[in-house]
């Protein structure tokens, strides 16, 4: 069993920027390759970012390419996104998620296999 608990979000003026934290338990976090995603009021869950095992490859949805930063600190057993230019369409619940099955960084929610509990980022125009 993985436990994830994001920590980070809160309200900010359009323009700012918050930074937001994964934390996970166990032993084998770099085994794990780490995603966020996001969902909005009356949304699905979108894809935001993805990052590999060891952190050398990330992968971002079109719409916050240039904007947000994902990495890794495996020795902290954490990730990290960093969130710059916020625009209020980035409001939404983030969700950290883990794949323990396979190397591939993508945007699908069947991809991961746990899940943290959220943090609400909004963005107040």
């Amino acid at each position: 069993q993985v436990q994830l608990v994001e920590s980070g979000g809160g309200l900010v003026q359009a323009g700012g920027s918050l930074r937001l934290s994964c934390a996970a338990s166990g032993r084998t976090f770099s085994r794990y390759t780490m995603g966020w995603f996001r969902q909005a009021p009356g949304k699905e869950r979108e894809f935001v970012a993805a990052i590999s095992r060891l952190g050398g490859s990330t992968y971002y949805t079109d719409s916050v390419k240039g904007r947000f930063t994902l990495s890794r600190d495996n020795a902290k057993n954490t990730v990290y996104l960093q969130m710059n230019s916020l625009e209020p369409e980035d409001t939404a619940v983030y969700y950290c998620a883990a794949g323990t099955s396979g190397t591939y960084i993508g945007p699908r929610t069947d991809q991961y296999d746990y899940w943290g509990q959220g943090t609400q980022v909004t963005v107040s125009s």
